[in-house]
């Protein structure tokens, strides 16, 4: 390939973000591999296979200082054009290994162009939920029309129902007018409407129809899950996710509240992606679960202020600045054909409440998941992304607060760094003689020192480190002494271990030495410091808050939360030290909050009242959150004590 100059264009691949200059004329396929992108491709480039298919970016991206444009790439050809048209792929796409670059472009990489898709570490958790929907199905049989009683159907309906079932009085959303006359002929005048909360008919089918679906959504500012749900049984049919593609305009939040603040009128491109990722789950799970989208009638939403407020459609750019003021902190029932979200269209969606500045619907969800406004006892609960989200007390106070963590726990901004995925290092251990690790990947349950490791690694083979794996590395490596207390790779030891190796003036330790080369360097010891300190700083401020010196129990939620080794969490000091017995994982616990509304009429009414019960802590303005930051920095923080010091952190 030709040398590379500062006129050549720039190539930005997404998700990984992953970047470079290549000339003019360089096949896009080619561009990602030199780059090591997760690009499919079986056929080797001779537009075979179909599966490099890429979607080009439209529009001005600052974070990348370029305009990106499909008129940047080469125009599509004829054999091209066939082929995409046969495989009915969307407008947007591109076969890479045909598109050539001809200036500044970015480009996403679906998940079914990549080699390595996304572990969406989202699944349902299991829970003791009240069954007693919002919605629920009345059978009718409504009298034939009668010429010297000139009433239309629609009265007659209503009639029947409010004789039938003992209601008082019923709305009717328009899409049931439209479809009630074609019900009752298919039907021969029987049908089954959907009533919501008493007072609204939202559907009706010909017939007998004894089961109704729900949907429950957590839109995360990284992974959106989606769990579909039999409103009668409770039972989860079918659950799927897919990373958030706001991703592309920032991969942590504030990010993306900068770039609409940069861009007038961005927040209906963030808001319309994250619709159509919401849809395009909707739809993997109906598929899933064998049903169509109509038969879907209610769907709940949970997600960070942020991701709330871009979901329905609401710019969030007060929530950029002091005093981070939510456009509401009340829950929001709005009928979906209005978000133009694609289930029954006379179905609702409901949101659960936020708490207050960058405390969202998201916390309300664990909440409900975790009642810890019905326990006697202290809870410390901490939903773990880019935006930790924490909660500390009982039933008689209940203090909650965010931090500022980043996106380095989930394996950004870390050197080799990549999202769950297979052939992720995921578990890391280091002898503490030999300083020679050993670690497991996602997709392989063996060891790297296990005989028969090589033979059974996912396809691409070790990848990358996940968040999970660069906890653990970072611990292992503090425990060994590899790390100072400071954050250092400590260079004196490498005289001991061809390990640790020097990096221009700093030091790095090479995890894994095969191709490709997985170290953690200096810069990783770093970014981890910074998110551990912030969440570290936020748990303390609120149990100083609080006046609580100890907590009864510490849980764990989140998608990242639920893979966190507590000893480890420990060892770093993300949160105080106490006995790890009280430590535990409650998963997903913002999608079971959801899921909990969902299927309890009762939850909703619940959750807003102890919402507004909840007393928000404000990290950003409090002087001493600096200081117990800067002395979180530390591994495990400067304030540990003695040992028995550390004992009185917990019952």
């Amino acid at each position: 390939m030709a040398s590379r100059t500062s006129a050549d264009p720039l190539v930005v691949f997404s998700p990984s973000g992953k970047k470079g200059r290549f000339a003019a004329g360089t096949p896009l396929l080619q561009a990602a591999r030199s780059l090591g992108v997760d690009l499919d491709s079986v056929c080797g480039g001779h537009a075979m296979c179909g599966r490099c298919q890429v979607d080009v970016v439209e529009g001005d991206l600052p974070k990348h200082d370029i305009v990106s444009s499909a008129e940047n790439l080469s125009a599509i050809d004829e054999f091209e054009q066939q082929f995409l048209a046969q495989s009915h792929a969307l407008p947007t796409r591109r076969l890479a290994c045909h598109a050539k670059v001809r200036g500044d472009v970015a480009v996403d990489v679906p998940a079914s162009s990549q080699v390595h898709r996304q572990v969406v570490r989202k699944p349902h958790e299991d829970h003791a939920i009240n069954i007693d929907p919002v919605v629920r199905p009345c059978f009718v049989e409504v009298p034939e029309p009668d010429i010297d009683r000139p009433e239309g159907d629609l009265h007659r309906l209503l009639t029947a129902l409010l004789q039938d079932w003992g209601l008082r009085e019923l709305n009717v959303v328009p899409p049931v007018l439209r479809q009630l006359q074609s019900a009752l002929r298919a039907g021969g005048r029987k049908v089954t409407v959907a009533i919501r909360n008493d007072a609204e008919v939202i559907a009706v089918w010909p017939g007998v129809r004894d089961r109704l679906h729900g949907i429950a959504v957590d839109v995360g500012s990284t992974t959106v899950a989606a769990h579909l749900c039999d409103l009668r049984s409770g039972d989860v049919l079918a659950s799927a996710g897919k990373m958030n593609p706001q991703i592309r305009f920032g991969e942590d939040l504030m990010s993306r509240v900068s770039y609409i603040m940069s861009n007038p009128g961005a927040e209906a491109k963030l808001t319309a992606v994250i619709r159509e990722t919401v849809n395009e789950l909707i739809g993997d799970v109906c598929a899933e679960a064998g049903i169509d989208r109509d038969d879907i009638v209610e769907m709940t939403a949970v997600g960070n202020p942020i991701m709330h407020h871009l979901f329905l459609g609401i710019s969030p750019i007060e929530l950029g600045r002091a005093p981070f003021t939510l456009a509401t902190n009340e829950s929001v029932d709005v009928v979906a054909s209005e978000m133009d979200i694609s289930i029954h269209p006379g179905g609702h969606i409901y949101v659960l409440p936020c708490i207050a500045g960058h405390v969202g619907a998201d916390t309300a969800g664990v909440m409900l998941a975790e009642l810890p406004f019905d326990r006697d006892d202290i809870s410390l609960i901490v939903d773990v992304g880019t935006n930790a989200e924490m909660l500390v007390g009982n039933r008689e106070r209940l203090l909650a607060a965010s931090s500022p963590t980043g996106p380095a726990f989930e394996g950004a901004q870390i050197s080799c760094g990549q999202r769950a995925a297979p052939g992720a290092i995921e578990r890391v251990r280091i002898d503490r003689e030999s300083l020679e690790p050993r670690f497991k990947v996602i997709g392989n349950d063996l060891w790297s020192d296990d005989p028969g490791f090589a033979d059974v690694l996912p396809a691409g083979g070790v990848t990358g480190i996940c968040g999970s794996g660069i906890i653990e590395a970072i611990a292992e490596m503090y425990s060994a002494g590899i790390v100072l207390s400071n954050g250092n790779i400590n260079g004196a030891l490498a005289k001991q271990s061809a390990r640790i190796v020097k990096d221009g003036t700093v030091y790095e330790y090479v995890l894994f030495d095969a191709d490709p080369q997985i170290s953690i360097t200096q810069h990783d010891v770093r970014a981890i410091q910074l998110a551990k300190a912030a969440l570290y700083a936020g748990v303390e401020l609120l149990m100083k808050e609080r006046g609580v010196e100890r907590v009864d129990r510490v849980r764990f939620a989140g998608a990242f939360g639920a893979q966190i080794d507590a000893r480890y969490a420990m060892v770093l000091g993300m949160i105080p030290a106490c006995d790890l017995d009280i430590v535990s994982s409650a998963g997903n616990a913002a999608g079971t909050g959801a899921r909990i509304a969902l299927l309890d009429r009762k939850a909703r009414p619940l959750i807003e009242e102890q919402v507004s019960r909840v007393e928000k802590v404000e990290t950003a303005t409090r002087p001493e959150f600096q200081d117990l930051y800067v002395a979180a920095m530390a591994i495990p923080h400067q304030d540990l004590g003695t040992q028995s010091d550390k004992a009185k952190r917990c019952r």
